[in-house]
């Protein structure tokens, strides 16, 4: 399997990606990943349904010798999605041709990828949801009918000449499903969505990588570091390497369980995985505001934080793993919040959610 490459990545997969737990990353990070990544179905860790269902329609389309209907792969960042991208490729046995949404921003930039495959090419769009409306409109016919109108000349003399594309399988990969309009999220035959990772899983991500990278690591420290992981494997593979950094200076090189939690301790990610930005949302919910409600401004200002860096980094792991609930009136700390820090909910409980 051979790989190109189109346009530049999303500014969105840097964002934040500096926070040791941001399922984001940036360049760096990719060409970390990179030796990592399973080639085959068989190699790819969790997502068992994702997995058992793509295999049925890759090999089905294989048996009939036809080209596998468009995927769609929908899911949080670092759950595997450009991974299983360049799976499809290389169970299909063809290249693939990478591209993302925000570097598409007039249908001739797609028309040029499009006219430049070859058949059976596999074309994998990340962040698919932020392709600009014109290019949309282009990949609804392309995906569909297997051609692009050119169009030459402009104004009255304009006229459009169809061009008939090789057939090909488009991968599309969105963080958020529910931006894709209904005609384009229409076009996929397969929608898998990939969901976060449980411990078990996240331990054998880990042990599986620390084979890769030649370190030696005890299993219980393997399943300490899942267990802060965040149900996600990029941020499991992180955590290994700033483990494995604090065992090569500080400590014997061999990663054992207490090597693992003192360079946790280092990087600041507790037994839940939270790190500072966390609990700092969640001691100033709990000791400024009495547990809440408050606004996301006014928490957000407390913790020296912009809203939406409170709203879209922090709070979405706090609410899915029920240390902060949503109310009309603000967010609110839960029982399991004030019990994680140590602290005494407020005596009558008005706004205490268990």
């Amino acid at each position: 399997m051979t790989e190109s490459w189109s346009g530049s990545e999303s500014a969105d997969d840097a964002e934040h990606a500096d926070r040791i737990v941001s399922a984001n990353s940036d360049d760096i990070e990719r060409a970390a990943e990179a030796a990592l990544r399973p080639r085959r179905l068989e190699e790819f860790v969790g997502q068992p349904v994702v997995r058992d269902q793509l295999s049925l329609v890759l090999h089905a389309a294989m048996n009939r010798g036809a080209t596998p209907d468009h995927v769609l792969l929908s899911g949080p960042p670092g759950l595997g999605k450009t991974t299983l991208a360049m799976i499809i490729a290389a169970e299909l046995g063809t290249s693939l041709r990478v591209t993302s949404g925000p570097a598409i921003q007039h249908a001739g930039d797609l028309a040029a990828v499009l006219s430049s495959l070859t058949e059976g090419e596999v074309l994998f769009i990340d962040e698919i949801h932020r392709l600009a409306r014109p290019a949309e409109e282009l990949l609804y016919v392309a995906m569909e009918d297997f051609r692009v109108d050119i169009v030459v000349g402009k104004g009255a003399g304009a006229s459009a000449i169809p061009l008939s594309l090789p057939r090909f399988t488009a991968v599309g990969a969105t963080t958020r499903a529910g931006l894709l309009p209904a005609p384009l999220r229409d076009r996929f035959g397969f929608t898998g969505h990939l969901e976060f990772y449980d411990a078990q899983d996240l331990e054998r991500v880990i042990l599986r990588s620390a084979r890769l990278l030649n370190i030696t690591i005890d299993q219980d420290a393997a399943a300490e570091i899942a267990s802060r992981s965040r149900g996600t494997p990029r941020i499991a593979n992180r955590l290994l390497r700033r483990v494995r950094d604090w065992a090569d200076v500080r400590g014997s090189g061999h990663m054992d369980l207490a090597a693992a939690r003192a360079a946790l301790a280092v990087y600041e990610v507790d037994e839940l995985g939270l790190d500072r930005l966390d609990r700092a949302v969640l001691h100033a919910l709990c000791t400024r505001f009495r547990g809440g409600p408050v606004g996301l401004s006014t928490l957000a200002v407390s913790v020296g934080e912009e809203p939406e860096t409170v709203e879209t980094v922090a709070e979405p792991f706090l609410v899915r793993e029920g240390l902060m609930a949503r109310s009309p009136r603000g967010r609110v700390a839960t029982a399991a919040t004030w019990q994680h820090l140590g602290l005494v909910p407020p005596a009558d409980g008005a706004t205490l959610f268990s």
